[in-house]
């Protein structure tokens, strides 16, 4: 089974910190090319200059993704730095807590907006551009493009306080399995990962400012620990290879377990 990326073009979105940090450095580290995007210029082009000291092939653009306009220069700036676009890793999400009663709570609109649309979108121009390739190259077999979106265990749980978060989360898990099976005969294969706690800078703040929380989410997982976003980066590559080239409309859990034991009252960082 072959988990090479090398040689691929990937699209990365949220990828200043976190998880999506985490998977273009091991895109990068796999020999692929990586168009790293994030609203946050000064980070992405401090990450970027690190990577070409290490000899990674990498470029930035920076935007606004939920702008229509932004998303189609993404795509011309990809197209124009490697001719191509291969795969695709919808990273970018935002979790917040919001209230369940309040018919008022901006909070809904923004997860939604954030967590679904954008990776919609962003997901049917590239799925286009991956068509037109295909058809560009008169390929007739073989894979022509993946797509992984990145989700969360809070889509199968029942968690008031987060009500906008897993409806947004829960609603991009059934954007997938749709667009698996409208993509299908395109030959592009689109997947998600839903994890749970991983060691990211948020989680590192909420610790910081709830010092039981890191032994509740510890008790609550039978690993017994907490993931490294490296290791929600390496299911990605798995998603992403001709490895999982049979593997299409598949929501793959990585939470250490969590989600077979979770309950309520447990917070879902």
């Amino acid at each position: 089974m072959s988990l090479s990326i090398a040689g691929k073009t990937a699209i990365v979105t949220g990828a200043a910190n976190g998880v999506g940090l985490a998977v273009a450095r091991h895109f990068i580290d796999k020999g692929a090319n990586v168009m790293m995007t994030d609203i946050d210029e000064a980070v992405l082009r401090d990450e970027i200059g690190e990577m070409d000291e290490e000899g990674g092939t990498a470029r930035y653009f920076a935007g606004d993704l939920r702008e229509k306009l932004t998303v189609a220069n993404l795509l011309s700036a990809t197209v124009g730095a490697f001719d191509r676009i291969d795969i695709l890793v919808n990273a970018a999400r935002q979790m917040e807590l919001s209230d369940p009663l309040d018919p008022d709570d901006p909070m809904t609109d923004t997860l939604i907006e954030q967590n679904l649309m954008v990776s919609l979108r962003l997901t049917q121009h590239v799925a286009r551009r991956m068509i037109r390739q295909a058809d560009e190259e008169e390929r007739e077999s073989g894979p022509v493009g993946s797509i992984i979106n990145l989700s969360s265990i809070a889509a199968r749980r029942t968690q008031p306080d987060l009500l906008a978060y897993s409806v947004s989360t829960a609603a991009l898990d059934q954007a997938t399995r749709s667009l698996a099976v409208a993509l299908a005969p395109h030959r592009i294969r689109v997947n998600a990962i839903a994890f749970g706690s991983v060691m990211s800078a948020t989680l590192k703040g909420a610790i910081k400012k709830d010092e039981d929380l890191r032994d509740e989410i510890i008790e609550g997982t039978p690993l017994h620990r907490i993931a490294a976003a490296s290791e929600v980066a390496e299911a990605v590559q798995f998603l992403a290879s001709d490895g999982a080239g049979f593997v299409t409309g598949e929501i793959l859990t990585v939470d250490g377990g969590r989600s077979l034991v979770d309950v309520v009252e447990t917070s879902a960082h």
